[in-house]
């Protein structure tokens, strides 16, 4: 496969509609899913001096979901996801400040 074959496969996966789902309607509520997508990647020549080598390239990707869109009665509405290991490490990151805080507080008292 050649290099720019890649590159065109792999721009595929990171249009729009990885971005947003499919949507589903249900009991008059239609839900569209939304996505972060990161992805990344490089190609290149094998170096002049080796023999037999071609072309490299190589990608990667990342999608995670954070909410969907609820269409109503005609009113739009986005309600996230909520992802526990965020809401782990915010909670951490909180309390560890506020720990700090308190002690250089009690340390100039």
């Amino acid at each position: 496969m050649k290099v720019e074959e890649l590159i065109e496969r792999c721009s595929d996966h990171l249009g729009v509609r990885r971005v947003f789902g499919e949507p589903v309607e249900r009991d008059g509520v239609t839900i569209v899913p939304v996505a972060v997508i990161m992805g990344g990647g490089g190609c290149g020549p094998a170096p002049a001096d080796t023999e037999g080598c071609g072309e490299g390239a190589g990608f990667g990707m990342c999608a995670r979901g954070i909410g969907v869109y609820t269409i109503h009665e005609g009113k739009v509405r986005f309600v996230p996801a909520l992802d526990p290991t965020v809401l782990s490490l915010t909670a951490l990151a909180i309390v560890s400040v506020m720990g700090r805080t308190l002690s250089r507080r009690r340390r100039r008292r």
